[in-house]
């Protein structure tokens, strides 16, 4: 592959980041040719030092979608770590996304269910009063408010939960880059 095979990847991989920081990564890894061409080296030998320009644009986009989420927690940002460590971890997900599916399908269902609570003590609240409940009017809009509470309950557990998830998919991915970035920086370091 020549340099500007691999740049081309490269910048191909990295669209959707910020310009500014598109650039200053094609430029890092530009130098990284000149420095190598320097000693001799020729552009086919520097970019299989350097790896699959696909990969590092997915290592850089997982990166700068974890640091997304951990500076503001919002859900777009929650979905865009998650896609970015799914594009990273590609082959592990084969792993995770039937157990990622379960626990997601269960705390919708469950976040759901808290929402359809909610409402049905909003029913018991409004109508128990003239539906002439054992215990009298009192009773029925008391378990209307408690059953509303239950409901908002469920959805707040729910939403820490997802938080939780999200964190531990974070965690995951920082620690499956971690694990696998001072092997390649290894086996780089003396090639380049």
């Amino acid at each position: 592959m020549t340099r500007a095979e691999f740049l081309t990847r490269l910048r191909r991989g990295l669209n959707g980041l910020p310009p500014e920081t598109i650039d200053e990564i094609v430029a890092d890894h530009e130098a990284h040719f000149v420095e190598a061409q320097a000693k001799g080296r020729a552009e086919a030998e520097i970019a299989a030092a350097l790896g699959n320009p696909e990969r590092l644009a997915r290592e850089v986009r997982a990166e700068a979608g974890l640091a997304r989420w951990e500076a503001d927690k919002t859900p777009g940002n929650a979905v865009a770590a998650l896609v970015a460590l799914i594009g990273l971890a590609s082959i592990d997900i084969l792993f995770l996304l039937p157990l990622l599916v379960g626990v997601v399908s269960s705390l919708t269902a469950i976040f759901v269910a808290g929402i359809g609570v909610f409402f049905a003590g909003g029913v018991v609240f409004v109508a128990g009063p003239f539906a002439a409940p054992p215990g009298g009017p009192l009773v029925a809009i008391l378990a209307g408010v408690g059953v509303m509470a239950l409901g908002v309950l469920m959805c707040a557990v729910m939403a820490v939960l997802t938080v939780w998830l999200v964190n531990f998919l974070v965690w995951f991915g920082r620690l499956h880059y971690r694990l696998l970035k001072p092997a390649l920086q290894q086996s780089n370091a003396g090639d380049i």
